[in-house]
């Protein structure tokens, strides 16, 4: 059988998912904080066959460029306006039958075991589709709604991430598969016997349990995580059951592809069940001219302050004061590593300045944008899957929520015939979606 690739939809639970722009294109939906919205977001992606929609999240309204929030509230950046995306996925869940539902909770500002409840409940309430995209959260403004006066250094957040995620796991495990009973006629509600405590001690948490959530149908949810560090990639490596990439280059698609199965196999993993998922935006056109007038519209929209904004953010480094017609400067970053390494490196082949940065990044967050009639962007997607840059890839939206309509209506329909991508839903788990159960 041909392989076939793993389709996502990424957003946040907000106005802004990776492109700044997509919020002033006259036709997106910006009643992204009611249900309906999210509602037609999830059917769409279903009916696409999606295996899931992953939601990103930021734990504060940007205060990293120029000291406070002014600007970015007056652009309308990511993260200046949201909800929280674990109650969004829930009502998503609760009117699809088969898409996932993964969404970002932060090790660094909770706890073990409110995660592991967290995802357990989601996870039957679902019926097995739930996934946590594990991050360790990277601004100050973050860290100063918890309590502490700035973000925890990096390799720090990553050790204690490795010792939140070995709690997590050891809390759903706390509940063997058969441990709940329920037997009406004899009283025998759950087997105490199969039903454990955890007694975790460790450097960074405690948690005793067990977890009063039983065992839920994936056992745990999938693991999704976007490590670009050393240290991040390692982390994911061990973990990541499917990792979320941003790379606008092919070669550097194909070197961190590479680098993680390794990284996997090294750890003892077998590689194909860490799925590799960069992303991209897509702009579809009845013809080519047409879907190049659709990129042009929307890339004219971007701002390249509130790009500058955004970057401030991802790397927790205040870009408010540099010359922005010079190219980006080497600096240290505390936050996102990898995705400043990303910009540094454009910046130096293509000697671009910070403004031409902030723009791209206005654009889409240094995503690639693959554009065309629906056999081209077919093309596109089936050069990268098929020469070593991907195992799927996650679809992030220039024009809310319809670039996923012209996606599932055009595009899906080109790789079905193709025979690179589904014709049905396998399974009905988010572990069997992504062939995690071979």
């Amino acid at each position: 059988m041909t392989r076939q690739l793993h389709l996502g939809g990424f957003q946040i639970a907000s106005h802004v998912p990776h492109s700044h722009a997509a919020w002033r294109h006259p036709a997106s939906d910006l009643d992204v904080f009611a249900p309906d919205y999210w509602h037609r977001v999830g059917r769409t992606l279903e009916r696409g066959l999606f295996d899931f929609v992953f939601f990103a999240d930021l734990l504060a309204v940007p205060t990293n460029f120029g000291g406070d929030e002014a600007e970015a509230l007056r652009r309308g950046t990511q993260a200046s306006a949201t909800i929280d995306p674990s109650l969004v996925v829930a009502s998503i869940a609760a009117v699809t039958r088969n898409l996932g539902v993964a969404v970002t909770k932060s090790t660094t500002y909770f706890h073990p075991f409110e995660v592991a409840r967290v995802f357990a409940s989601l996870d039957h309430l679902s019926r097995g589709r739930a996934g946590w995209n594990i991050v360790t959260s990277l601004s100050s403004a973050e860290a100063r709604n918890f309590g502490l006066d700035k973000a925890l250094d990096h390799d720090l957040r990553y050790d204690r991430a490795q010792e939140f995620v070995e709690a997590a796991v050891a809390l759903w495990e706390s509940w063997e598969p058969d441990a709940l009973v329920g037997d009406k006629t004899s009283g025998f509600f759950a087997d105490p016997d199969k039903v454990h405590r955890v007694d975790h001690d460790g450097a960074f948490y405690r948690t005793r349990g067990p977890l009063p959530t039983p065992r839920s149908p994936q056992g745990r949810p999938v693991l999704f995580q976007a490590g670009s560090s050393p240290k991040g990639k390692a982390f994911a490596a061990r973990w990541a059951d499917a990792i979320f990439e941003i790379d606008p280059t092919p070669e550097g698609r194909r070197a961190y592809y590479d680098d993680v199965k390794g990284l996997a196999s090294n750890a003892g993993r077998n590689p194909d069940h860490v799925n590799v998922l960069p992303s991209f935006i897509p702009f579809v056109g009845e013809t080519n001219s047409i879907a190049r007038e659709k990129q042009a519209f929307h890339n004219e929209l971007a701002d390249p302050v509130s790009g500058l904004i955004t970057l401030s953010v991802h790397t927790d480094h205040d870009f408010s004061a540099y010359d922005l017609d010079a190219p980006v400067e080497q600096v240290e970053v505390p936050g996102s590593q990898g995705l400043f390494d990303v910009a540094r490196r454009l910046s130096e082949r293509d000697s671009l300045t910070l403004r031409d940065i902030g723009r791209l990044y206005a654009q889409g967050i240094l995503l690639p944008q693959f554009v065309g009639t629906a056999s081209e962007v077919a093309d596109q997607i089936e050069v990268s899957f098929t020469g070593g840059e991907a195992d799927g890839f996650i679809l992030s939206a220039a024009q809310l929520p319809g670039t996923f309509d012209d996606f599932v209506d055009q595009v899906v329909p080109e790789l079905q015939r193709r025979k690179l991508y589904r014709e049905e839903y396998a399974g009905t788990t988010l572990r069997s979606h992504l062939g995690l159960d071979d």
